[in-house]
């Protein structure tokens, strides 16, 4: 499956006294809402680009969108249509270098003392790992 760098598909916006709540109908299971406008376009743009992702993660086949007349035929007489557009090698290259929380284990003298010496357990973790695989400041 090749990967688009940029997807648009149009989000459906329902607005009641709730909030505004956000679907996608290409994308099922693709939803959000906002308090307003503003946060229910935002929060769209960002559910795409998270579901987006896992189903380019999963190598699930990404759907084309659906031209606005066919989207706009099946939306409920209250909600309204706007596009949303992602661009996926900014998302990509956030995700991959997401923190990941790791927890382990080290003798308690040890502890001790790295924190006696105040040193960052992340960073020698990540310098050792580094080392370790043959990577040199490499960023993903």
């Amino acid at each position: 499956m090749s990967k688009k760098d940029v997807y648009r598909f149009w989000a459906l916006l329902d607005t009641s006294e709730e909030g505004i709540s956000v679907r996608f109908l290409d994308l099922p299971g693709c939803l959000t809402s906002g308090d307003t406008a503003e946060e229910a376009h935002a929060a769209a743009r960002e559910a795409l680009e998270g579901f987006l992702y896992v189903m380019e993660q999963d190598n699930d086949p990404i759907p084309d969108p659906s031209a606005l007349d066919a989207i706009l035929l099946q939306a409920e007489s209250t909600e309204a249509a706007c596009e949303v557009q992602v661009y996926m090698p900014t998302v990509r290259e956030a995700m991959e270098s997401k923190a990941v929380k790791k927890t382990l284990t080290v003798p308690k003298w040890l502890n001790d003392e790295a924190e006696r010496q105040h040193l960052n357990f992340s960073q020698v973790l990540q310098e050792g790992l580094k080392r370790s695989l043959g990577i040199e400041n490499q960023r993903f």
